[in-house]
């Protein structure tokens, strides 16, 4: 708690000193001088032991029960005034460092007994476990001659979880059966799957394998079996938290844009009745066992939310040795990740290891910067340099995905933008060969 003089007992102090200089001139004027010392330093006196002497405010912050990266969510701070008076506070709540507040700090009056809530929207820039500090407040005293600075009520934690707009949004347009403006694309897959679904009556068209006989002869009419997408399907989804996630791809680092992309796949593998695991590497080494079902989600997004990259480069042989050990049952393999070209030879042995048992996609996100570099028009010797560095780069990384294609590894080499949409097309072209 700290007592600190207002703008008012400041301009009054300016005023008495400027009467000093008065009085060295005018003698008469003494006497007023030494009168509005003794008023000023017993009012402020008066005025400080006041506001010292009552009972400080109290403040309780409501929290939302989650946020996502840079998504605004509100936030409300109840002031309780526990004093015999009503009294005017300013109030800056505790808000994590990475956040953008535009409507701190707020300030009115708290009538006497009463309280006020201030309901303010916040966005929070780190995923992860982060922390609300005390609220602090500046109370004015009652002639306003002072002002008690103290932090009041308590921290409090919440969980940032990363954005999972593209996930609302895709599953808004699957209930509206608008699929296809999200761009995902369901191709017609009959007669891939072979999983029974129904008998039904014959139709023009279909195939003689589909006939079911034994059953066309009790009936005396042709029946065909209907099949359906195999369900109950395993996809791992592996994902890179070494050094080179870190690279920043417009506000946020290529690491968000994996993991935004990984809950929209999720998603949509959920709803085809798959389960869906992760393992991650490179730093952050956690295990999430294949889940499946209306809770899974949520499991996926509690488990997802709090990964961090590390300074370290990624072990992909320890990755795969990882992944086989914990899952025996054949699944669909998806690595997240950000291809190099000097990553050929580290890339091949492991991924051949698991395309023995999986099958695999190498999803990698290209650099949006490198496309700029290549499209940009050439006119200095700098400029020149930037283009050959960002070509050969370019020309490293098809030539590693390349040799990975021939090896019969799906490849994907999108930018962050086209990035989840191409992941989730890739899933749903791959799953059939499981």
């Amino acid at each position: 708690m700290l007592l600190r003089p207002t703008k008012w007992l400041v301009r009054l102090l300016i005023l008495w000193a400027l009467l000093s200089l008065v009085v060295v001139f005018w003698e008469p004027a003494f006497s007023a001088w030494k009168w509005m010392a003794a008023i000023l330093g017993g009012a402020a006196l008066f005025d400080a032991l006041v506001v010292l002497t009552a009972k400080r405010p109290r403040a309780e912050r409501t929290l939302p029960g989650r946020f996502a990266v840079g998504v605004e969510a509100e936030v409300a701070v109840r002031l309780v005034n526990r004093s015999g008076r009503a009294i005017n506070l300013a109030m800056f709540d505790g808000v994590p460092e990475a956040s953008d507040c535009k409507l701190l700090p707020w300030e009115g009056w708290v009538k006497k007994a009463g309280y006020v809530d201030v309901i303010y929207p916040v966005a929070l820039r780190d995923r992860g476990e982060t922390m609300f500090g005390k609220v602090h407040v500046l109370e004015s005293s009652l002639l306003g001659l002072w002002a008690r600075s103290s932090l009041i009520g308590e921290g409090g934690s919440t969980k940032v979880y990363p954005n999972y707009q593209p996930v609302l949004r895709y599953a808004l347009l699957a209930i509206e059966h608008q699929q296809e403006q999200s761009g995902i694309v369901r191709k017609n897959r009959a007669g891939l799957s072979r999983d029974f679904h129904q008998l039904r009556d014959y139709q023009m068209g279909d195939s003689l394998a589909q006939i079911d006989w034994k059953a066309s002869s009790k009936r005396q009419t042709l029946i065909s079996r209907d099949f359906q997408e195999q369900r109950d399907q395993s996809v791992i989804l592996m994902l890179d938290c070494g050094r080179r996630m870190r690279t920043l791809d417009g506000e946020i680092s290529q690491f968000d844009h994996c993991l935004n992309s990984m809950l929209l796949l999720s998603y949509i593998a959920l709803r085809q009745g798959d389960h869906v695991g992760v393992l991650s590497f490179g730093g952050t080494d956690r295990w999430l066992p294949p889940v499946k079902g209306a809770h899974a989600m949520t499991t996926i997004l509690n488990h997802l939310y709090d990964y961090e990259t590390a300074p370290f480069p990624s072990d992909f042989s320890e990755a795969a040795e990882r992944l086989l050990s914990h899952q025996r049952r054949r699944s669909l393999v998806v690595i997240l990740t950000n291809l190099r070209g000097e990553d050929s030879s580290e890339l091949s042995e492991p991924l051949r290891r698991l395309r023995q048992k999986h099958p695999v996609v190498l999803a990698s996100l290209r650099e949006e910067g490198i496309g700029d570099l290549l499209k940009r028009e050439v006119k200095t010797f700098d400029d020149s340099l930037g283009y050959l560095a960002a070509a050969d780069y370019d020309k490293e990384r098809e030539s590693t995905l390349s040799k990975l294609r021939s090896e019969g590894i799906v490849t994907i080499d999108e930018t962050a933008q086209a990035f989840p949409v191409a992941l989730a097309n890739c899933y749903l072209d791959t799953r059939v060969i499981i």
